[in-house]
């Protein structure tokens, strides 16, 4: 990789973060970073929705630093260091690994073998008995309950949930938090995203409220 321009990313994030460098690079860490590695990825996602390629490189470059700045600090570990060489490592292995029918004697006619494949080898790597191991809970709430619905369909859990939205119930928290609940398995049951149809109609939203404060 010497003279490509991910390893002068490389050399640049270790002089910032040397003695020498800069004092607010040094300072951070992986806690005080997380913030920005939010922020960036919904900047990405809004230049991917509005479909503008100079922004996209930009934004895709800001999460790329998030990435490279996360392995740095973790190569300044005295416990249990790795770098971004550990990281690209890693994911590659795991790619080659889940797509058997590319790299090994694996087959897969169809995205849905592929996805079946992806996720038997996935439990069988992580050793996963319970539909709950590895879902991330500190996830945006519509996320989780799409993860933890998915999640239960594939380890056959049988979930409970209402079917109808009784909207003359008092709108306390957990009557909105079931009616939330149902559309949501509403729309997994029906192959919706639910993220992205709700993100729509933000957009949607959002144009008519310049469209009325325009006049």
């Amino acid at each position: 990789m010497e003279g490509s321009q991910l390893q002068r990313l490389v050399e640049v994030m270790d002089q910032l973060r040397s003695p020498g460098g800069c004092p607010w690079d040094a300072e951070q860490t992986h806690e005080s970073l997380l913030k920005y590695l939010l922020e960036e990825s919904y900047e990405f996602v809004d230049a991917v929705q509005s479909g503008n390629r100079v922004d996209m490189r930009e934004e895709l470059g800001d999460v790329l630093l998030q990435v490279y700045f996360h392995a740095r600090i973790a190569q300044d570990d005295l416990d249990d260091p790795f770098t971004i060489e550990d990281v690209a490592q890693s994911i590659a292995d795991k790619l080659i690994r889940r797509h058997p029918h590319v790299f090994s004697d694996g087959a897969a006619q169809s995205t849905a073998e592929v996805v079946h494949n992806w996720e038997a080898i996935k439990k069988l790597e992580k050793g996963r008995t319970s539909a709950l191991d590895g879902v991330a809970m500190s996830q945006p709430a519509l996320a989780l309950i799409e993860k933890l619905l998915y999640r239960a369909s594939k380890f056959d859990v049988d979930v409970v949930v209402p079917e109808v939205v009784d909207l003359e119930k008092p709108a306390d928290e957990s009557a909105v938090g079931q009616a939330l609940l149902t559309v949501i398995a509403w729309a997994h049951a029906n192959g919706v995203d639910a993220e992205s149809a709700l993100r729509k109609e933000a957009m949607r939203l959002s144009q008519q409220i310049a469209a009325i404060e325009a006049r």
